[in-house]
């Protein structure tokens, strides 16, 4: 049975996004780095991630890696949206239309690499 290219790539982007916060944490948690440069952190966190996500789907898709990346960035965000909004009470804001952009961008070059890799 073949995984949806959606859903490998957003496991893929989940996971990737674990460990970079994990690792950004610590790296605060141990240093004197100020939490003011936490919004550029979230950003390379999260363009990794769909990077990683979108090279995932485009593997598993064969075939329009960009409209898979992207379609994965879009998705991508709506979850972070929806957690955001569920636990904080947040809003959608600059930042997150920042993000949006971001992810889709990232999300569709990670697809046209994972076809590419593929062939």
């Amino acid at each position: 049975m073949k995984q949806s290219p959606l859903w490998s790539g957003f496991a893929a982007a989940g996971l990737s996004t674990l460990v970079g916060t994990l690792a950004v944490s610590l790296l605060l948690l141990g240093t004197s780095w100020p939490e003011s440069s936490w919004l550029g952190a979230t950003l390379t966190i999260h363009g990794i991630a769909m990077l990683l996500g979108g090279i995932m789907s485009g593997k598993r898709s064969s075939s329009r890696g960009w409209y898979h990346g992207g379609l994965l960035g879009l998705v991508y965000t709506g979850a972070i949206w929806m957690i955001g909004f569920l636990a904080f009470d947040n809003g959608f804001t600059k930042e997150m239309l920042v993000l949006a952009g971001l992810a889709f961008v990232m999300g569709a070059l990670g697809g046209i690499i994972g076809v590419n890799l593929k062939k």
